[in-house]
């Protein structure tokens, strides 16, 4: 039975027709009026509308970046959309015709991987999602775990440095400002004055007055040392936090996702030295795998797609 699957970003919706095995089947992408809500809305089900046609439709999953509560029916906050303590799923639902959930949108992508991607051997995984900033979903016991209250598994906001970096939740000294995208451009920045390293770093903030993402993608994939030196350091803070997430959790892998995954066992590398030297009781218990996410930019879309199935029989 087909689901649709679609997820809700600050510049775009992508929604797609998926099948019990996590098979995109056809897909469609529209941008998100982010500042409207009832657009938003109204965007969503325009693109279930087309996808549906005349499949057999069971369910609609959304997901989308924020705080949802625990019955997967209200959105609490988002904080690059327009939605404050909206009931997002009745809305939805009354506009598609269709059972929905809605579900956090790190939660999905981990969802997608624990079922179809770089977690499906394990029935204990926590992945942590670089991008912009740091996401981060937890499975325990074959279960997505999402807290009392649904805003649980927030990794980014893991404090790993008293009273560092001020960081956009209020607090300081979350993961979010060591380990996320934006934090790799800082430390490349920092590379860029190292005589020794970072003189490409250097040419292009001469030339460009500032290192943007593709400019790291591009040094990364020429294993320019100032770039490689930057992704260390972020490897290094990962590798903290995940130590720490192990001591509570215990995981069998984590999961490493987001556009910063693509640098791969350039990422993991440091990840795992950190990790190693940081963990508590190394060599006397088990150690967790590390893998690099396999579902890309598709994993939110299978996620809430999946979740929508399970929720409609009821296996969530």
């Amino acid at each position: 039975m087909l689901t649709i699957g679609v997820d809700i970003g600050g510049t775009k919706i992508a929604a797609g027709l998926v099948d019990t095995e996590g098979v995109i089947h056809s897909q469609t992408t529209v941008p998100t009026p982010a500042t409207d809500v009832a657009a938003i809305e109204h965007a969503v089900a325009e693109a279930v509308a087309q996808l549906r046609g005349d499949h057999p439709v069971l369910a609609v999953g959304v997901a989308a970046a924020g705080f949802i509560d625990a019955s997967q029916s209200v959105v609490y906050y988002a904080p690059n959309l327009a939605w404050r303590n909206e009931p997002i799923r009745e809305r939805i639902q009354d506009r598609v015709g269709l059972p929905t959930t809605v579900e956090n949108d790190a939660n999905a992508a981990g969802w997608a991987e624990y079922r179809f991607g770089a977690g499906r051997l394990f029935t204990h995984m926590t992945m942590l999602t670089i991008g912009t900033g740091v996401g981060g979903a937890i499975i325990s016991d074959d279960r997505l775990f999402r807290g009392g209250f649904g805003v649980g598994a927030e990794i980014g906001h893991l404090r790993v440095v008293p009273d560092g970096r001020e960081c956009g939740c209020g607090a300081r000294g979350c993961i979010e400002q060591y380990g996320s995208g934006r934090a790799l451009l800082g430390f490349a920045a920092e590379a860029s004055h190292d005589p020794h390293v970072g003189s490409a770093l250097a040419a292009v903030r001469r030339d460009d007055g500032t290192i943007d993402s593709s400019d790291m993608r591009s040094l990364l994939k020429d294993l320019d040392p100032g770039a490689l030196q930057a992704l260390g350091v972020l490897g290094d803070w990962l590798g903290q936090a995940c130590a720490s997430l192990d001591a509570v959790l215990d995981p069998q892998v984590f999961v490493i996702g987001g556009g910063v995954s693509v640098a791969g066992e350039h990422l993991l590398t440091p990840i795992r030295e950190a990790f190693r030297r940081t963990m508590s009781a190394r060599g006397f218990r088990p150690e967790p795998e590390f893998r690099i996410a396999e579902l890309t930019n598709d994993a939110g879309i299978v996620g809430a797609a999946d979740l929508a199935r399970r929720h409609a029989f009821r296996d969530d």
